[in-house]
C-alpha cells in the first residue's frame, strides 16, 4: 500500500539518498516519476525555488511550488517559507544553465496534487494520522499532513487540560498522530488530538491518593489552582498566594473521585523550572476511532466525541 507523508519525512531516508546519489539516479527518479524529497537553499525575488539535489542543481518555477499559487488562493509565504527546509517534490523535466550545467525542473504541486486525490480526498473523521507541526498561533496548530499540505488542529482540541498557547504542548518540527475531525466543503481539513491521551479513568489509574506528584500550573483561580498531571488529567488544589499559571509544582493528591471527575489537590511548593514536556503517550493504536468517552461510567457528565457525527454533518452539506 502507498504511503503518504509530510515533508521532511523522506529525505535521510535510504531510497531518497539512493535517488539523488547521483546525475544518473537522478534521471531514474525523473524516468519512473519518484517522489524525492531535498532541501530548498534559495527563494529568489520573483518566488522561484532553488533546491540541492547533491550531484545536480533544481529549481521550482513560483507556480509549481504549491495548490493555489498559480490562482492566488494560496500565498507564496507557501513557498518563501520553505527555504532551508526539505520539500517533496517531482521531477517534471531538465534543462541546460548559462554554465552548461544540467538542471532539473521540479514541481511540488504535482506531489501536492497525488498526495489530494489518493490520500486526503479518501479522509473521512475518525482517521487517526501522521502529521507535522508546522507553526503555531493563539488559536490553533497548522499541521503538515503531507506534502505540505496543511490542516489546523483548534487550541481546545489538543488536550482536555486547558492550555495557554499551544506552544506549552508542541514545538514546530514535531511529528505527531492526530485525528480527522471534520472535513469543510472546501475539503479543509480540521484537526483533534486529544482523544489519542486517553480517557479519565486511563489517566487517573497513574495516580493514588496519599501521592505527592509533579504537575503544572495551569490556571490561577479565586476558588482554587488547576494543576495539569498529565495533558487530559488535571486537579484543583486550595489556592495559595503567590502561585503563577506556567510554574511547575508538586502536589500532594487528597482525593480521586470518578464520578465527578475530581481531583483534589494541595499544593506543596510552586517554582519555575525549565522541564522539557514529558513523551507522549497515545493510549489509541488502531488507525481509526469512531468514538470517545472521556468520562467514567459511574459519571453523570458525558464528555465524549462522535466522529460518526461530523460525518454525517458533512453528507448533509
Amino acid at each position: 500500500m502507498k504511503k503518504f507523508y509530510p515533508e521532511n519525512t523522506l529525505i535521510h531516508t535510504q531510497e531518497n539518498k539512493n535517488a539523488l546519489l547521483s546525475a544518473a539516479s537522478i534521471k531514474e527518479a525523473y524516468y519512473s516519476g519518484k517522489i524525492i524529497e531535498c532541501r530548498a537553499t534559495v527563494c529568489d525575488n520573483e518566488h522561484n525555488l532553488y533546491v540541492d539535489l547533491g550531484p545536480m542543481k533544481g529549481f521550482i518555477p513560483r507556480d509549481e511550488g504549491a495548490i493555489g499559487i498559480d490562482d492566488g488562493s494560496v500565498r507564496d509565504i507557501a513557498i518563501i517559507s520553505r527555504v532551508n527546509k526539505p520539500v517533496l517534490c517531482k521531477i517534471t523535466d531538465f534543462t541546460v544553465n548559462e554554465k552548461g550545467e544540467t538542471v532539473a525542473i521540479l514541481s511540488r504541486k504535482k506531489v501536492q496534487q497525488e498526495y489530494m486525490r489518493d490520500y486526503v480526498s479518501t479522509l473521512t473523521p475518525g482517521c487517526i494520522i501522521d502529521a507535522t507541526v508546522t507553526h503555531m498561533e493563539p488559536f490553533g496548530v497548522f499541521a503538515d499532513i503531507g506534502a505540505g499540505i496543511s490542516a489546523l488542529m483548534p487550541i481546545d482540541s489538543i488536550s482536555v487540560s486547558r492550555i495557554p498557547h499551544p506552544s506549552a504542548r508542541f514545538s514546530a518540527g514535531d511529528k505527531i498522530k492526530a485525528v480527522v475531525k471534520s472535513i469543510d466543503d472546501k475539503g479543509r481539513i480540521t484537526l483533534s488530538y486529544k482523544e489519542l491521551l486517553g480517557t479519565w479513568e486511563e489517566n487517573a489509574a497513574l495516580f493514588k491518593a496519599g501521592e505527592t506528584v509533579p504537575g503544572i500550573v495551569r490556571s490561577v483561580e479565586r476558588y482554587g489552582i488547576f494543576v495539569e498531571l498529565k495533558p487530559n488529567l488535571a486537579g484543583l488544589a486550595e489556592y495559595v498566594p503567590g502561585v503563577m499559571p506556567g510554574q511547575h509544582a508538586s502536589v500532594y493528591i487528597k482525593n480521586l473521585i470518578p464520578e465527578r471527575m475530581k481531583i483534589k489537590l494541595i499544593i506543596v511548593d510552586s517554582f519555575e523550572a525549565p522541564y522539557p514536556n514529558e513523551p507522549v503517550t497515545y493510549y489509541h493504536k488502531g488507525d481509526f476511532i469512531d468514538r470517545w468517552v472521556y468520562s467514567p461510567a459511574s459519571s453523570e457528565k458525558i464528555i465524549e466525541t462522535v466522529f460518526s457525527d461530523y460525518r454525517l454533518t458533512e453528507d448533509a452539506i
